[in-house]
């Protein structure tokens, strides 16, 4: 019995559509990172709704649900990678690495989770940026560790054993690499389904 006419070429123009969507979603959040160095959320803001619409165009690629679900592994190595890559370059290339010990938390007087820590060198000048710290698990007054800053203030202070760019660019490269297999998968996947007219439910579909 044979199948419903499908078009393979028009499967293949959508699989490379939504592999540039893809590429071209990746480029844009980390180009708002490195135009937005001091505010995080700008790049935070721009690529999850573009990792979002992302993950709807494999949905309907696949004509499966399972697989737009699955993309948000690699989308979330895509999005720390693209959002932290530029602040965390800069520092590595003109980032001065200081010694600091912990002298007041913002919390003490405010409350929350999110910490602003004031930070004193080791000759004791007392640092003007403060370190921020948002969530459980922050450091206390009184602790030491090593901290890059950027002299000109753009790129925020952030401690040097957690500064890795290389480690950020390896992960949106391994997960833009997961992206493109996926999206070949579902354009090869969606199009065989499609012949078959398997096309009524999204997010049942296996």
């Amino acid at each position: 019995m044979g199948g419903y006419a499908v078009d393979p070429w028009r499967s293949f123009r959508r699989t490379v559509g939504v592999v540039l969507f893809g590429w071209a979603a990746a480029a844009v959040t980390a180009g708002a990172s490195y135009l937005a160095l001091r505010w995080v959320w700008v790049p935070i803001a721009v690529g999850v709704p573009l990792c979002l619409a992302f993950a709807v165009f494999l949905m309907l690629l696949h004509r499966a649900g399972w697989i737009a679900l699955l993309s948000f592994v690699p989308g979330l190595f895509i999005l720390v990678g693209a959002v932290q890559y530029a602040p965390e370059a800069a520092l590595e290339v003109r980032g001065v690495r200081e010694s600091v010990v912990i002298v007041a938390d913002s919390v003490d007087e405010t409350g929350g989770d999110n910490h602003r820590f004031t930070l004193r060198t080791a000759d004791g000048e007392e640092l003007a940026e403060r370190f921020t710290y948002n969530g459980s698990g922050a450091p206390r007054v009184g602790d030491r560790f090593d901290v890059l800053r950027d002299p000109e203030g753009v790129a925020p202070m952030e401690r040097a054993d957690e500064v890795d760019a290389a480690g950020r660019l390896n992960g949106l490269i391994g997960g833009l690499v997961a992206w493109t297999l996926m999206a070949v998968l579902a354009g090869r996947r969606g199009h065989v389904r499609r012949r078959c007219g398997k096309t009524d439910s999204l997010l049942l579909s296996l």
